[in-house]
Formats: structure tokens, C-alpha cells, sequence
């Protein structure tokens, strides 16, 4: 019973997610080669680098999407939408209540854990022969 689930990635699939991470690296690097204090680029506002920048990876994004891979992601990510829908949330007041049983706990075990600290101390100073 050894069996193994064969993953077939195509050549196509390859090429798009390189092409995809070639495409994100030369939208960074347009980003700051446009950003250099020449004077032919001074023009180039940051809106356009940064909307240029936006394009490149969207670009990238919709070409990975379109892959094996992507495909299964947008499957899991749909998955995931309609669990979070199923999840019951809790209202304002049990939230209210619940952070407040929190604070006052963690309040009461810093609490505990000074006392003991101080006594620890009290306890080191006096066999160490340096509290009075």
C-alpha cells in the first residue's frame, strides 16, 4: 500500500511562476532605478513608481493564479471564506467580559509574582548576610 500522489507540473506552469518572480524583481528595480536623482527622471513622480510598481505585481499575481498552484490556493482560500462564515462569533458583551477576567488575572499574577520576588529578595539578603 505505498502509494504516491503524482504531482504533474507543466512546463507552462514553470515558465509562468518564473516569469512572475522575473516580473515582481524588474518592477522593484524600475521602482528605485526611477527614484535616482538624474534630471531626465525628476519627473517621474512617486505616484507613477509606486502605480507601476502595483501593476507589475498584480500582473505577476493574476499570471501565478493562473497556474496548478494558484489554482489551489484560490480553492483553499475559498475554503477558508466560507468556514470563517460558520464560525459563531461572540458578542460585545461576552468580548467585554472576557477581556476584563484577563486584565483582572493578569493583574493578580503580577501580583503573586512581586510578592514573591520580594520575599526571594528579603529571604537572599538575609542569608547572604546584607539586609539589616
Amino acid at each position: 500500500m505505498n502509494t504516491q500522489a503524482e504531482s504533474s507540473v507543466s512546463v507552462i506552469d514553470i515558465v509562468k511562476q518564473v516569469f512572475s518572480i522575473v516580473l515582481v524583481i524588474a518592477g522593484v528595480a524600475a521602482f528605485y532605478y526611477f527614484s535616482a536623482d538624474h534630471a531626465y527622471f525628476k519627473e517621474v513622480r512617486v505616484l507613477y513608481r509606486v502605480i507601476g510598481l502595483l501593476a507589475a505585481i498584480s500582473i505577476a499575481l493574476g499570471l501565478v493564479l493562473t497556474t496548478e498552484y494558484g489554482k489551489i490556493v484560490l480553492a483553499f482560500a475559498s475554503e477558508s471564506r466560507q468556514e470563517v462564515r460558520k464560525v459563531v462569533w461572540p458578542t460585545r458583551d461576552e468580548t467585554m467580559r472576557t477581556t476584563l477576567l484577563v486584565f483582572a488575572m493578569v493583574f493578580i499574577v503580577g501580583l503573586i509574582l512581586w510578592f514573591l520576588d520580594m520575599f526571594l529578595f528579603w529571604g537572599v539578603r538575609y542569608l547572604t548576610g546584607q539586609g539589616g
